[in-house]
């Protein structure tokens, strides 16, 4: 399945960085078609997402099929096929943070940045997404924002992390 559309600056080769990074991640398997989803990743460190012509480089850098390299870039709910915000926020919605709150977190961002799940800011600042386990249960209610945890949120927490982010 193919998702996004190219955006004008969006570059169709790999780069000298990317190929290297990829090469190292494939020194680590028996085969290379093994590095699919580290490739994947490298990919959007750097361009953000993985666009239609990304994942076609990749899969013949890796000697793959764009079918069969979509089918690893789909079953990974992080990598994204689609260009998202410049911040992605993926709130937990695992059980211990539904308990613990969860909902009104969610209402919370959603006020906050007129957005639901799956839904990117109009000014693509940010992209908000669930996540169903971010690993800190005893610290629920949680949600990542880009790479940072943040922990036993509340209302006024919601608040100055997205402030943070503004």
């Amino acid at each position: 399945m193919r998702r996004g559309r190219r955006p004008l600056k969006e570059r169709a080769v790999l780069d000298d960085r990317e190929r290297h990074e990829i090469e190292a991640e494939i020194a680590k398997y028996p085969v290379k078609q093994a590095a699919a989803p580290e490739a994947l990743k490298i990919v959007q460190k750097y361009r953000g997402w993985v666009s239609d012509e990304a994942l076609g480089d990749v899969a013949r850098f890796l000697g793959m099929t764009e079918d069969e390299l979509d089918s690893v870039a789909t079953s990974y709910n992080l990598i994204f096929r689609k260009p998202v915000g410049r911040h992605v926020i993926l709130m937990c919605d695992s059980v211990s943070c539904w308990l613990m709150g969860h909902e009104r977190m969610y209402e919370r961002v959603r006020q906050r940045l007129g957005i639901v799940f799956g839904q990117t800011t109009p000014d693509r600042r940010f992209t908000l997404l669930p996540i169903s386990c971010a690993g800190a249960c005893d610290k629920a209610p949680v949600m990542i924002v880009d790479e940072t945890l943040y922990v036993q949120l509340d209302s006024s927490k919601i608040d100055a992390i997205l402030e943070e982010y503004a």
